[in-house]
């Protein structure tokens, strides 16, 4: 498909699995309902809690979450990149943080587990060691749909240029970014972190945040973006619960890297 709606969610998502999944389903039913043809969704949007629970609450895929994320694909006919959810990792205390892209009939299309890791302490502002609970993943990946090939990462690889190079090598046309960015971090770079990441790559970028504070005690940014190929940001949303649309214009893309073309002059890899 040439051209069609994109949406990015942005959710409050708490340690409530089922009000988290309800809301989620109504705001996907938001989306597809103003024509969106791929949504994407958060980081952990179906539940988020103290570290120290985390354990309880990984499952194997297919599990209870891909279900449910599948049957909303498949209920609205959309492509849907399902946010991320704690994955189990046959690592004793730890757990994958995964993202998983489900087709219009449910089917499960592509599954990719967070590389970076958000290891990182601001004083007096965010301390958070995902390595602690989580273990990371090692496969960069792209899935083909028919509405393009997405190039999947999760929030904190947001910050790793390297990544997304190779993502737009093995031919992405969307790069999707499901984050729980902070504000303090967001304030400071989300913007041009997202916008940098379209521009270089050539490529449309959905990055969808949480928004709201988050269970570890600190402020999440919200402000979840859909930006073009030559860095326009097509459509922003603001600190609450809800849903943007854009746009996505495969030609525009094609013109961006016919008229500009700094991918195919790339003289380093």
């Amino acid at each position: 498909m040439e051209r069609f709606l994109a949406a990015v969610v942005q959710t409050s998502s708490g340690p409530d699995r089922a009000r988290n999944l309800t809301r989620t389903g109504e705001l996907v039913g938001e989306a597809a309902a103003k024509g969106a043809q791929l949504v994407v969704l958060p980081e952990v949007v179906a539940w988020r809690g103290p570290r120290d629970q985390e354990p309880a609450h990984t499952e194997p895929i297919p599990g209870p979450t891909s279900e449910a994320m599948a049957s909303l694909a498949c209920l609205h006919r959309i492509v849907l990149c399902a946010g991320s959810w704690l994955e189990t990792a046959g690592e004793r205390g730890r757990s994958f943080n995964t993202t998983c892209v489900f087709g219009r009939d449910g089917a499960l299309l592509a599954r990719y587990r967070k590389i970076h890791l958000f290891d990182v302490e601001i004083p007096g502002q965010v301390t958070v060691r995902e390595s602690e609970t989580r273990a990371p993943g090692a496969e960069p990946t792209t899935v083909e749909t028919e509405l393009g090939t997405l190039g999947l990462s999760i929030c904190y690889d947001l910050r790793f240029p390297e990544l997304y190079r190779r993502l737009a090598r093995a031919g992405a046309e969307l790069l999707v970014v499901p984050s729980a960015f902070t504000a303090p971090t967001g304030a400071a770079h989300w913007d041009v972190l997202v916008r940098a990441r379209a521009i270089e790559n050539q490529c449309y970028v959905l990055a969808a945040n949480q928004s709201g504070r988050s269970p570890h005690g600190f402020a999440d940014y919200g402000n979840s973006m859909i930006v073009d190929p030559w860095g326009t940001v097509l459509a922003r949303a603001a600190d609450t619960e809800g849903v943007v649309l854009a746009e996505i214009d495969r030609e525009r893309l094609r013109r961006v890297r016919r008229e500009l073309p700094s991918l195919a002059n790339a003289r380093l890899s």
